[in-house]
């Protein structure tokens, strides 16, 4: 479980980022964090894994406090945590296979991961999650001849292959086309449940929210103002969100689509 205790950000410019967010999600859960630009939705993903140091309140991750520990116990707490970025973050000019197993390089030592080289057991793992996000014929690929779609699935196989205990995912749809969209946001679904993980989503869709989320948090100038069911999402909670809008357009699209989504 993932239990946020009050946590702030305060920039040095002096823009209040997070204002004091109170947040569980227990083992399995996925949820989507939504919100205009500026909400805070990037940097609460950041101060988890303390990539961005907050300022104040706590972040357990189980009985670990994330917020105190030094810089070598944070390593090792960081191995449970998957992130999984807007831009892919892989290494252009390695292969599909190589950018997987730098998922690993936080457990083995200092030349294997110079030389890169990687227990069977965990090369036998990478091939398996390839084949389980459909790039197994692209294990031998550089990272550069695959499209955006591909790259996500690549980002997803090297966050999982660390096995994680939770998601921390940012933007993954926003350079997707739609299509492509939906498959990513199915894809982490499943994996999600498959292993129990729970998920952090911060993405703008807020159809695809409503659409592969089972909880949506919004947030508005670094508060939490929508905390529930993806169908609790009215106009009116869409509106205290984001602002005057032609929600209910939106609504119907959504449930037009998961109409679709049953019956295929």
């Amino acid at each position: 479980m993932l239990r946020l205790e009050g946590l702030k950000k305060r920039y040095k410019t002096g823009d209040e980022a997070l204002k004091g967010v109170d947040l569980e999600i227990p083992d399995g859960q996925v949820i989507a964090l939504i919100g205009p630009s500026g909400a805070g939705k990037s940097t609460l993903i950041r101060c988890v894994n303390r990539l961005v140091e907050p300022t104040g309140g706590k972040a357990f991750l189980g009985d670990i406090e994330l917020t105190n520990l030094s810089s070598s116990k944070l390593r090792k707490a960081r191995s449970r945590m998957g992130m999984i970025f807007q831009e892919y973050a892989l290494v252009e000019r390695l292969t599909v296979m190589e950018n997987v197993l730098s998922g690993r390089l936080g457990y083995v030592g200092f030349w294997s991961s110079f030389f890169r080289r990687f227990p069977a057991k965990d090369v036998q793992e990478a091939y398996r999650l390839l084949d389980r996000v459909g790039l197994m014929h692209m294990a031998d690929k550089r990272a550069d001849e695959l499209s955006g779609g591909q790259r996500q699935r690549v980002g997803i196989c090297r966050a999982l292959i660390q096995n994680p205990d939770l998601l921390l995912i940012d933007e993954p749809t926003a350079s997707l086309d739609p299509k492509t969209s939906r498959q990513i946001m199915r894809l982490i679904n499943e994996l999600c449940q498959e292993r129990g993980l729970a998920a952090i989503i911060n993405i703008h869709d807020v159809l695809l929210a409503q659409m592969f989320s089972q909880r949506v948090v919004g947030l508005k100038l670094g508060e939490i103002v929508y905390d529930g069911k993806p169908d609790g999402l009215t106009p009116d909670v869409l509106t205290e969100i984001y602002g005057e809008e032609d929600w209910e357009a939106t609504i119907e699209k959504v449930d037009d689509e998961n109409e679709l989504e049953s019956e295929a």
